[in-house]
């Protein structure tokens, strides 16, 4: 499966005081949709790798509906990227609002917790190929912001 939605309503102990739910909170929601994503395309253990991009957007608000929706972007040999977006709405209204977007990377695991390969995601429609193309892009600077300078 290279895509997995959770839906569920913010409930009144996931909020602050101000009665927005805590970005703690929905980092936690992400990283459950994107592992539920993962292991679900590798087909075993994934431990979370990197989290990286998030954009907070608007609040989720006490009573919303919120949908998380992880999507595949790329992967590596050993590694998923997982594009991961967050929206919101009133259930009366039905229209849900973007609220918070990231990329995320988890790594499928033997049960020693040694990398395994998963299998070669092929993006089929020009929204997954622009996908793609953001994650590898994303992934490249990561990895040239993590190299020592010279």
């Amino acid at each position: 499966m290279s895509s997995i939605t959770l839906r569920f309503l913010a409930e009144p102990n996931t909020v602050n005081f101000g009665g927005k739910v805590h970005g703690g909170t929905v980092m936690k929601w992400i990283d459950e949709a994107g592992y539920a994503c993962a292991t679900s395309w590798a087909k075993r253990y994934c431990v979370t790798a990197f989290i990286g991009s998030i954009r907070f957007h608007h609040p989720i608000m006490i009573g919303d509906l919120v949908e998380v929706e992880a999507r595949l972007a790329y992967t590596g040999s050993t590694s998923m990227n997982i594009s991961v977006e967050v929206r919101s709405g009133d259930m009366k209204g039905g229209e849900m609002t973007k609220t918070t977007e990231c990329l995320i990377v988890f790594v499928s695991v033997d049960s020693h917790g040694r990398p395994m390969p998963v299998e070669t995601f092929s993006p089929g429609t020009p929204g997954e190929m622009a996908l793609a193309e953001r994650a590898r892009t994303h992934l490249e600077a990561a990895r040239a912001a993590s190299k020592p300078a010279a």
